[in-house]
């Protein structure tokens, strides 16, 4: 029994050396909730490169647009903290407000739209003044923050509500409200912009809406045989560029759903860690690096494949995950 495990530790690791020989060296930023900190990993290698302290309880994470600092929700702090990724210091904060657990950014780079929990609100913010620029009223517990990639709507998830709400970014008037199931965590747009994908945690489905009928689709369901229904509980969601697969993390289920995102139906469940919460594919969408909050690792799934080709220690309570083109 020994030998094969030692053989099995063996055969991951020559599989994740041969990995890193064909893949692009990209820069993978995880944040550790109740570490406190920013891991960073090498996408080449696989190794952990340094690892940074910021502030309290790091949830989301974002690079902006420029590809040169990146965007870190300090929910504990109330504030949104810059890191500089030339020097990896960070540089600044933004006006945030309370609780801030996820945000996301205008395509021509400003403003930064933040979920602020406590206070049900979505702060927008001019990154180059650092100044709040607009605070829309939204439901109970917001979290979600979705972009449509013309820049023209902007998604607000409120968990308590179980909405989806659509902010006009000319006016910041909420235009509609979608009731979508309970407990919605994120919210993604397909990079055509003809569909807006949001996930319910405690539902257990992912929403998919027409952002122009503001019309639900089709409600995903997910089943995992051995898995109870109630640990069955999507959060974050990544989908290919060209539309053919979404990947969404079912948190404490341990597994990772891929969809035929144009059939809408599940091909198939990926185990990962204990309680995976988010997910991002590198540049190339070869790698899709899925963060896992309770076994405090991350894995590593090759996309072409559809295969966990690793799973590597982080920080404590692993959250978010963004990934830079360097």
């Amino acid at each position: 029994m020994l030998r094969t495990h030692i053989l099995f530790l063996a055969i991951a690791v020559v599989s994740g050396a041969a990995l890193a020989g064909k893949v692009a060296a990209y820069t993978v930023y995880v944040s550790n909730e109740k570490g406190n900190s920013i891991t960073v990993i090498d996408s080449a290698t696989l190794k952990v490169k340094q690892t940074i302290p910021v502030g309290q309880r790091p949830r989301g994470i974002m690079l902006t647009r420029d590809g040169k600092e990146l965007l870190i929700c300090a929910s504990d702090d109330d504030t949104v903290q810059i890191l500089d990724l030339a020097t990896n210091e960070i540089v600044g904060n933004l006006p945030s407000g309370p609780d801030p657990e996820q945000l996301n950014i205008h395509p021509s780079g400003s403003p930064v739209y933040i979920a602020n929990e406590d206070d049900a609100l979505m702060t927008a913010i001019d990154l180059k003044e650092r100044k709040v620029v607009a605070e829309v009223s939204v439901g109970v517990e917001p979290e979600g923050v979705g972009v449509s990639p013309d820049g023209k709507v902007l998604i607000a998830t409120s968990e308590t509500s179980n909405m989806a709400h659509f902010i006009d970014t000319d006016t910041y008037e909420i235009t509609d409200n979608v009731l979508v199931g309970s407990r919605p965590r994120f919210a993604e747009f397909t990079a055509d912009g003809s569909q807006l994908w949001v996930s319910s945690e405690v539902a257990g489905t992912v929403s998919v809406i027409d952002p122009k009928t503001r019309q639900i689709i089709k409600t995903i369901g997910f089943e995992i045989p051995g898995i109870q229904p109630e640990t069955i509980q999507p959060v974050g969601i990544r989908i290919l560029k060209d539309g053919s697969k979404a990947f969404v993390a079912l948190g404490p289920a341990n597994h990772v759903a891929v969809i035929d995102a144009k059939r809408l139906e599940v091909e198939r469940y990926l185990l990962v860690g204990q309680r995976d919460w988010q997910l991002a594919f590198t540049p190339d969408e070869k790698l899709l690096f899925v963060t896992n909050g309770n076994s405090n690792d991350v894995s590593i799934i090759d996309v072409p494949t559809l295969k966990v080709v690793k799973s590597m220690p982080v920080g404590s309570a692993p959250w978010g995950v963004a990934i830079s083109q360097q």
